[in-house]
């Protein structure tokens, strides 16, 4: 079971793993366009760990509300379970594996959707004020994610 801070660590974990693969794929893509797009999403993915730094100083306090003992902590523990950018090294690790630009971005459309889902979930279980931080980094995700779609029609 995570706590509050564990799963704002997670989050942080998860942007620090994006920011990793969208560097390498930069690094490693022979496509201006696809680089572009991939050092834009590399430094959005640093700001969010700021955003989650931030929620991680207010979440050692806090006590999500519960239909029953630690269903919220259950419930994102099953997502962060079958999610792997919530594993340390996992985002450059996948991204120098990648073969094309169009698998990067495959890659990157199912991580985004993944994040946005994560991101949902763990919503639910910061305090108020934070919950808008993580609306605006839902949004975000979003954008990614039409970022990548609209890439991936140009590949």
């Amino acid at each position: 079971m995570f706590s509050a801070a564990e799963i704002a660590e997670l989050g942080i974990q998860i942007e620090e793993n994006g920011r990793d693969f969208y560097n390498t794929l930069f690094e490693r893509s022979p496509d201006a366009e696809a680089k572009g797009i991939f050092k834009y999403l590399a430094e959005a993915e640093e700001k969010h760990i700021k955003t989650f730094e931030q929620i991680l100083r207010a979440a050692h306090q806090y006590e999500p509300r519960e239909a029953y003992p630690q269903e919220y902590f259950a419930y994102m523990n099953a997502i962060a379970a079958k999610y792997v950018f919530t594993r340390r090294g996992k985002g450059a690790e996948i991204a120098g594996k990648i073969k094309t630009d169009k698998e990067a971005v495959d890659m990157g459309i199912g991580l985004e959707k993944e994040s946005i889902v994560f991101y949902e979930g763990m919503k639910t279980g910061v305090e108020k004020r934070e919950q808008g931080l993580i609306d605006g980094l839902i949004k975000q995700e979003r954008g990614h994610l039409n970022k990548l779609t609209e890439l991936r029609k140009k590949l």
